[in-house]
């Protein structure tokens, strides 16, 4: 049918900067804003911890939000560690008050990782479900919606069906999950998944290599490299991407230790040159 076939219309792919791949330049955060618009990306991906820097530097949340709009960087998405999955109160707590922060500089979005879960026994997918259900509705309490992350290397949730439970159980329309070329790998999930999963499912997708000279269970985030310049399937995850639909943040996630000795600017338009040349052979 004409409506199927709407429903099926091919992703579009926005780029963006996570600043962890500049991250060891010590600049901060207006800094960052200023490199991701002159290496040409749409976003920037920022953390936390930059903004409650920033914030305690003297620059107010007005002027943080007005310096992205005058640079003309839309800020996709953050990275924090508010330990929600863990629990308690005060995780959830804490993951409310970084939302407002977030709200207040025209962030849209959360990462929601499985930060301080105690590693000595399995996860409760069902019980985290209702958890991050929960979640859902303090983003759309705050205006800031938590995107359901997992890592390869973490003991409790490390593979990409762990978290499609969790968004199962959460039964909830705005329920989004966060991967990572990196992680799909270093989980051990691989990549053939993502041909089952809807484009709404995806808002931000990271994008880095791993190395092939060293095993994956050996591997860590600073053994990532630039898209194309390790063993990750491009053809295959970005074909797979674009044919599920739905806008698509393009992310470099990158914390390369010999990237952070170099030219901001130059590693931030290399990353980003080797995003566009992967995504242009795809047909």
């Amino acid at each position: 049918s004409l409506a199927g076939k709407e429903a099926t219309a091919p992703s579009t792919f926005r780029y963006c900067l996570n600043t962890s791949t500049i991250s060891g330049q010590g600049l901060d955060l207006l800094k960052y804003i200023e490199i991701a618009a002159a290496a040409g990306y749409d976003g920037i991906e920022i953390w936390v911890r930059d903004l409650q820097a920033a914030l305690e530097g003297g620059h107010p949340i007005s002027r943080i939000k007005d310096h992205a709009v005058k640079h003309g960087i839309k800020v996709e998405n953050a990275i924090g560690f508010a330990p929600w999955m863990a629990g308690e109160a005060k995780g959830t707590e804490q993951m409310e008050q970084e939302m407002q922060m977030l709200a207040g500089i025209g962030c849209r979005r959360i990462a929601a990782p499985p930060a301080g879960v105690p590693a000595d026994k399995p996860l409760d997918l069902f019980a985290t479900g209702e958890k991050y259900k929960k979640l859902l509705a303090l983003g759309r309490k705050t205006g800031v919606m938590p995107q359901l992350e997992f890592w390869g290397s973490s003991p409790v949730l490390w593979h990409l069906g762990q978290v499609l439970m969790i968004a199962a159980v959460a039964d909830d329309p705005d329920a989004r999950i966060l991967p990572d070329v990196y992680h799909l790998f270093r989980g051990d999930s691989g990549f053939h998944s993502l041909k089952m999963l809807n484009g709404e499912l995806i808002e931000v997708f990271h994008l880095n290599d791993y190395p092939t000279s060293k095993p994956r269970e050996e591997q860590g985030d600073a053994d990532r490299v630039y898209p194309g310049d390790g063993g990750a399937p491009w053809q295959q995850i970005l074909t797979d991407l674009k044919n599920m639909g739905g806008e698509k943040v393009l992310s470099l996630e990158l914390f390369n230790r010999s990237y952070w000795e170099k030219d901001p600017l130059e590693v931030a338009r290399t990353g980003l040159l080797k995003m566009k040349s992967l995504a242009g052979e795809i047909t």
